[in-house]
């Protein structure tokens, strides 16, 4: 399950007026419908999670800040993943697949925002969530970029 995880790096195009930022296409790998896009503030520092869709494929996309993504499957795989808007080299989509817990971490300063484009609306009963001690091993240490 971790293997279809997707991280697909993200166009920036320079024009005089300002940058335009690619953030999902219909042709992309990884775009599995529309249902629904919507933003998720985390703040410096803090951590939310854990969560996990069962039907949901999340395209997450950093709009402003930079964010720590860390996703395992229950048991003892885990992987992490830095997106940023700040950074050329860390600005890109994360495609996560269903079944999988979700835990993101704001590292940059004040305000971090996540877009997610997801391949349906939102469902209270379709998600499941759990305290972060739960799978604290999974967490990194609070840090800063």
């Amino acid at each position: 399950m971790m293997s279809a995880i997707l991280y697909t790096p993200l166009r920036r195009i320079p024009t005089p007026q300002g940058e335009v930022r690619r953030g999902l296409k219909m042709s992309d790998p990884g775009f599995a419908g529309f249902g629904e896009a919507y933003f998720s503030e985390v703040i410096g520092g803090s951590i939310k999670g854990w969560k996990r869709h069962r039907r949901m494929t999340m395209n997450l996309v950093v709009v402003v800040g930079t964010v720590r993504f860390i996703l395992h499957d229950g048991d003892e795989t885990r992987r992490e993943y830095v997106v940023s808007v700040e950074e050329d080299a860390r600005y890109g989509r994360l495609t996560v697949p269903p079944g999988l817990w979700l835990a993101f971490q704001g590292i940059g300063s004040g305000c971090n925002l996540v877009m997610n484009v997801a391949n349906s609306e939102h469902d209270p009963d379709e998600a499941e969530c759990c305290a972060l001690a739960q799978f604290s091993r999974h967490l990194p240490a609070v840090r800063h970029v």
